[in-house]
């Protein structure tokens, strides 16, 4: 497998010095984490400069509806509404980026990849990794961006419906992006039912990344999804946020895989799909 880093993640040192050329990437800060609601204050407190703060909750997720789950797609017509905001061109390429080892940026990365913009890259380490390099951070609120007349369009990266997710154990492999617990049924501390989709396989989201202060991706991603060569390859997580997180690791091994959009959230809601718990 060929491994696809440089597509994939940008390093601070590399960022930084794309930032001082002609034609700097648009920055987009994705603070976000299940339970805290402060990104924009995290933001305020200290951002890349010239980075726009967004909000997943109601810029890279559509509204609530009932079945949907927590995080469903957002109509691509609402978010070209934000890009064009955002300043995103064809032309100038986008580093997305949080201070979670980009468990939220990754949302960013793989939704606007899916409604059409290449040239999105996650930052690789996040904030850690711009402020372990000494570079300087912004408070406040960055200045809005020239508006942009870009035009996207849905479905440039495959997804599954839950009826496909349901099937794919049969001819691929499913993989469930949450922690071991929450996939063996041991705790569920925000959807209905504990579990997992029957046939789905464990390989936790966290695991991608090197522990430590700078949480970055970890070196060894070819070997550590090396048994998917050649496999059809699905993924979901709670509601289809670190789920991304994972098809980006994936991708730097050299693997494409669909999302689950939906995810667990969507599935443990429906009364008639069936669960699945490992002792």
């Amino acid at each position: 497998m060929a491994d696809r880093r440089a597509e994939v993640l940008v390093t601070a040192a590399e960022l930084h010095r794309r930032l001082a050329g002609p034609q700097p990437p648009v920055l987009l800060d994705v603070r976000w984490a299940l339970g805290d609601p402060h990104g924009e204050e995290h933001y305020r407190e200290g951002h890349l400069p010239g980075a726009v703060y967004v909000d997943l909750d109601t810029e890279l997720a559509g509204p609530h509806e009932p079945g949907a789950g927590r995080h469903p797609l957002p109509d691509v017509a609402d978010l070209q509404a934000h890009t064009r905001r955002w300043g995103i061109t064809r032309s100038r390429g986008v580093v997305v980026y949080d201070n979670s080892g980009g468990l939220a940026a990754a949302r960013a990365w793989w939704l606007l990849r899916w409604a059409g913009i290449t040239g999105v890259r996650i930052l690789d380490g996040g904030l850690a990794a711009w402020a372990a390099e000494g570079f300087a951070q912004a408070t406040g609120t960055a200045a809005p961006q020239p508006p942009s007349q870009i035009t996207l369009s849905p479905g440039h990266l495959p997804t599954l419906t839950a009826d496909e997710a349901a099937a794919l154990p049969a001819t691929g492999v499913l993989l469930d992006a949450r922690a071991g617990e929450r996939y063996r049924g041991e705790v569920e501390p925000i959807d209905p039912r504990a579990g997992h989709i029957p046939g789905a396989v464990s390989r936790p989201t966290g695991e991608n990344l090197v522990a430590g202060d700078v949480p970055v991706f970890r070196p060894d991603l070819s070997e550590r999804f090396a048994d998917l060569a050649g496999e059809r390859v699905g993924v979901y997580c709670g509601s289809g946020v670190t789920a991304a997180h994972e098809i980006a690791a994936l991708a730097v091994a050299g693997i494409d895989a669909a999302l689950y959009p939906g995810s667990w959230s969507a599935w443990s809601s429906d009364p008639d799909r069936p669960v699945e718990t490992t002792p």
